[in-house]
């Protein structure tokens, strides 16, 4: 099946594109003075959408002056950008995502007066819907919108009241998509920035991503005329919004594995370079084995995911709710964690500003929060996956495990039936979490969320692996072992949280909880066959 989006030659060309970017416009130097001072650049941003580089571009339909890029090759840029500072990108993330309700609930006049603008160059937009009081509650609005009716009666606009906040580009936006409530429902209106009682509060004091503009937003009875409503039907803003948040969670899943990667290509020369004790620290295993190695691995899960649910989504599938909140929870999780141990690997190194690992922690961080918190991540992908499970009498992970069965078949030596006995450790959790009412439990939901985000991440990484993706041989052995590597640390978390929910929940007995391990028959003993020689193995590969 033809996927939408770029051809190949044309995804590169964009990367290489930022390569030079990054050269001419955004040095390690200038970014670390950006975050300093807590100054966002404007100009820069401005020049990135501007006539000679246009990369608002690439997320913009043909139709109305763009490349029409597809998931793939946002989430590669998206990936990239976070890669040379997540300030940055999210400032450009931010203008994707003000696009969005536009994108898939405007009119044909909305969508060319708006986008056409945008394409060519004339506008920062910014995303209006968190509130003081909502977070990631969107029905729990507080901002309203009033209709306005003239002589006969007819809507001629509406007077929006109320407060935004955490909104990425606010100060700076030239028009923004806000989400209010009407009579009939939440509803997208587009404000712009000149209009009479929109006032853009003070850019927010951030522990990170401090290149990026962050603002609270006030609307005093801002009259927005009815063309400016979304589609022009009220009461449609959630399942508008609903219908992208698969994509834009997508999207910060790819600025998690950005980040991580930035640190690690931090981390991995420095290990080469730094001498103790006689020999370089890329050649002890109490250094690359705890706060190198693990990421690796995982970060090819985290890229495998991304790219897999990415092509789901160029393929017209659509409803990837959950796989966003799933790719966003694995890989903002293990991109945090990545750039914690960089800092340590650096030792008093990773903790100086010139050195770049501690802003890349500082900036890391928000992606486990903004899009949605991993807690609302752990519960959708919870609640989801039970239904699913439930609906299907546990032939959905049955199914992914006799996948993972035939990738053994064909592939013996990457633990694949290993994976295949955890995805049917974590059904069998789902079922008895079932029967048990344990599914009231909010903890027990959430550990089996994580459980969640392991698997079907480290099942894309053996899919990746099986097919043959990469012809290099010495990419396709990285792949080999990082599959293997992950796997184990799949089975280390499995029977961790298998123990938690079972012994620790309350729910079963002693007796009971190890009558359900043993009939599951998963032997974790032969999970971690070899994993320090894989590691060994890697780390020459770095």
């Amino acid at each position: 099946m033809a996927l939408a989006g770029l051809p190949i030659e044309d995804r590169k060309g964009i990367l290489d594109l930022l390569s030079q970017i990054r050269q001419r416009m955004l040095t390690p130097e200038r970014l670390r003075q950006y975050d300093k001072d807590e100054v966002f650049p404007e100009d820069v941003i401005r020049e990135l959408l501007g006539p000679k580089i246009g990369l608002q571009l690439l997320f913009i339909p043909e139709e109305y002056g763009g490349m029409g890029g597809g998931a793939r090759d946002i989430a590669a840029v998206s990936e990239e950008m976070a890669k040379i500072c997540l300030g940055v990108a999210t400032a450009f993330l931010a203008i994707h995502l003000g696009t969005d309700p536009i994108l898939v609930g405007a009119t044909e006049a909305q969508k060319e007066k708006w986008l056409t603008k945008l394409a060519e160059g004339d506008a920062i937009v910014a995303y209006a819907v968190t509130e003081p009081e909502a977070g990631s509650n969107l029905s729990n609005l507080k901002t309203t919108a009033s209709p306005v009716l003239d002589d006969q009666g007819e809507v001629t606009g509406y007077r929006i009241n109320g407060t935004k906040q955490f909104i990425s580009n606010g100060g700076y936006a030239d028009f923004l998509t806000v989400l209010a409530q009407t009579a009939e429902g939440p509803s997208f209106f587009i404000v712009e920035k000149s209009m009479e009682g929109f006032h853009p509060g003070k850019p927010e004091e951030k522990h990170g991503i401090r290149s990026s503009n962050t603002a609270a937003l006030a609307f005093d009875n801002v009259f927005v005329p009815v063309e400016n409503l979304v589609g022009g039907v009220p009461g449609q803003g959630l399942a508008q919004a609903n219908e992208v948040f698969g994509y834009t969670r997508l999207m910060v899943a790819a600025f998690g594995l950005g980040a991580g990667v930035a640190a690690l290509d931090k981390v991995i020369p420095f290990a080469k370079e730094r001498v103790q004790f006689g020999s370089p620290l890329i050649e002890k295993q109490g250094y690359t084995h705890k706060l190198i190695l693990p990421f690796v691995a995982k970060l090819e899960a985290a890229r495998a995911y991304i790219d897999e649910v990415a092509a789901r989504i160029d393929s017209g599938e659509t409803d990837l709710q959950l796989e966003g909140s799933l790719a966003k929870l694995f890989a903002t999780e293990v991109g945090n964690a990545c750039a914690d141990a960089a800092i340590q690997a650096l030792g008093g190194y990773g903790y100086i500003r010139e050195y770049d690992v501690e802003k890349i922690k500082r900036d890391v961080k928000i992606t486990t929060i903004y899009e949605g918190t991993s807690e609302i991540q752990q519960l959708i992908i919870s609640t989801f996956r039970w239904r699913e499970e439930v609906k299907s009498k546990g032939g959905f992970y049955e199914s992914l495990a006799q996948h993972m069965d035939a990738v053994h078949e064909s592939h013996p030596d990457v633990k694949a039936d290993t994976l295949a006995g955890i995805i049917r450790l974590l059904s069998r959790l789902f079922e008895e979490a079932h029967q048990a009412k344990a599914t009231r439990q909010q903890h027990v939901m959430f550990q089996l969320a994580t459980l969640a985000s392991v698997v079907e991440t480290g099942a894309a990484l053996l899919n990746k692996m099986a097919r043959g993706d990469d012809a290099d041989p010495t990419r396709a052995e990285h792949l080999r072992l990082c599959a293997r590597i992950n796997t184990a640390f799949c089975a280390q978390t499995a029977c961790s949280i298998a123990s938690e929910i079972l012994y620790g929940s309350g729910q079963w007995s002693s007796a009971e909880a190890k009558a359900i391990l043993e009939t599951v028959q998963f032997d974790y003993g032969p999970s971690q066959a070899g994993l320090i020689p894989d590691m060994d193995q890697l780390r020459t590969m770095l």
